[in-house]
């Protein structure tokens, strides 16, 4: 035993434990969740009407008296299993927005809809897979001696692939700035095109609501040069929302051609900064707006459900834009496993957080994350159903529902979280063989009973 490794060794000892049995049935009720949280505590149900108990539910019968629930992180490099959930559950209410469902009409997919992409601004030129990078007929260097331009031809996973020419004239501080702001910049980009809707039916613009409603879930990505863009889906309803039909003058076309003048059209200042001055905040030139038609003449809605449910599981770390952990000091930028161009981001991000005209804007708390501050995964409330609504449904069909008329009495604390060696090492295994378990009902032919 002494010769086995610690983790085999707290694995064994677990094994041999008399409720290991009921350990296991915990910890695939968990999905094999890497980080579950420990809580102690009960649960009585009572009959609303006569007092009589239901159900009753004890830690103290557990194994260490404890029970174990999912940590519920949507990162895929934390904890795969829970974020396999997440994506899912995004997957259903990205859909149920496109097409109906889960308490959405089915007459949506019916609706004038839009997948819109807004981009970041150019901070500085950077270098580009696919054709040769950036062609120069005239060469020339910038003032730090740099070449202007770059004619060979990376390839997507090429390290120089978002980089820029020259760090030097790279604006720094303009990327970090508008990062802080962009969540402000949506959210004035989504009045503008309510207010441009407005005026092209011959509406008034603060009566828009009167007449009809623009619904939206929106997800932002990081680029290969660690700036941020957005994908949208854009619906457009009666004023009443989704069981409302939306006027005649609502149009996809009326809405693209708004998208495209508001994303040209809104701004954010900054405050100013005797070290960086005012800087104007904007949209970049990119932005493209499509069609989505419930006959399947465009992209298909299952498919931008499916993208979007894919990309709510990366974090920072995956996507090489940053890290999934906070950086508490200066000296933890340097020991980020991050490109030349992240680092620098961070530590522009951790600079302009001493400054007290910055204050507000929080960026040494999120230099992890180059600044940017916004949920990953936003939608407006009209758009389809919500993340709770959907594990509850997900209780239900497990039978986890609570009776009409019930009363709840329930006490719990927190006594702890994740798992010891061998307990992670099981844990693993059990994650490992649902996955299997998934890959085989996908697979098998449809004649197979269990399928």
């Amino acid at each position: 035993m002494r010769q086995l490794p610690e983790a085999d060794r707290d694995a064994l000892r677990i094994a041999q434990d008399p409720q290991f049995p009921r350990w296991i049935e915990q910890i695939t009720a968990t999905g094999g969740c890497t980080h579950p949280i420990h809580l102690s505590g009960s649960t009585t149900t009572l009959d609303g009407a006569t007092g009589e108990i239901l159900h009753h539910y004890d830690t103290r019968t557990e194994p260490g008296e404890r029970l174990l629930v999912r940590c519920r992180n949507r990162r895929a490099t934390i904890c795969a299993p829970c974020s396999r959930l997440h994506a899912g559950d995004t997957f259903h209410l990205i859909r149920a927005g496109l097409l109906g469902g889960k308490n959405v009409p089915t007459a949506v997919r019916n609706r004038p809809r839009l997948f819109i992409t807004l981009t970041a601004p150019s901070f500085g030129p950077v270098h580009r897979a696919g054709d040769r990078c950036r062609p120069r007929r005239d060469g020339g260097t910038c003032e730090h001696g740099r070449l202007l331009g770059c004619g060979d031809v990376h390839t997507p996973d090429s390290p120089v692939v978002g980089q820029p020419l020259c760090p030097s004239c790279y604006d720094y501080a303009a990327h970090v700035l508008w990062h802080a702001h962009a969540s402000k910049l949506w959210d004035r980009f989504a009045i503008d095109v309510r207010r441009r809707l407005a005026s092209s039916a011959g509406l008034v613009q603060s009566h828009f609501a009167d007449h009809a409603r623009l619904s939206f879930a929106r997800v932002a990505e990081y680029q290969k040069r660690a700036a941020v863009h957005v994908h949208a889906v854009i619906r457009l309803d009666g004023p009443n929302g989704p069981d409302d039909r939306p006027p005649a003058w609502g149009t996809a076309e009326l809405i693209a051609n708004a998208v495209k003048a508001s994303a040209r059209r809104v701004v954010v200042h900054t405050p100013y900064s005797p070290s960086v001055g005012e800087l104007t905040l904007h949209w970049g030139a990119q932005v493209d707006a499509r069609a989505l038609h419930a006959n399947g003449d465009g992209p298909d809605d299952d498919a931008i459900a499916a993208y979007v449910a894919k990309y709510v599981t990366k974090g920072a770390g995956e996507t090489g834009a940053g890290t999934d952990y906070r950086l508490t000091a200066w000296s933890d930028i340097a020991a980020a496993r991050v490109t030349d161009h992240v680092r620098t981001l961070m530590r522009t991000c951790w600079r302009l957080g001493g400054l007290s005209e910055y204050t507000p804007l929080h960026l040494r708390a999120w230099a992890h994350t180059l600044g940017y501050r916004g949920h990953i995964l936003t939608k407006s409330r009209a758009y389809s159903t919500t993340y709770a609504a959907l594990r509850a449904d997900r209780a239900e069909h497990v039978g986890h529902d609570t009776p009409p008329n019930a009363i709840t009495d329930a006490h719990w604390r927190f006594i702890g979280s994740g798992h010891s060696p061998g307990a992670a090492l099981l844990a693993a295994g059990v994650a490992e063989d649902l996955a299997i378990s998934r890959e085989l009902r996908r697979d098998a032919p449809p004649d197979w009973g269990w399928a």
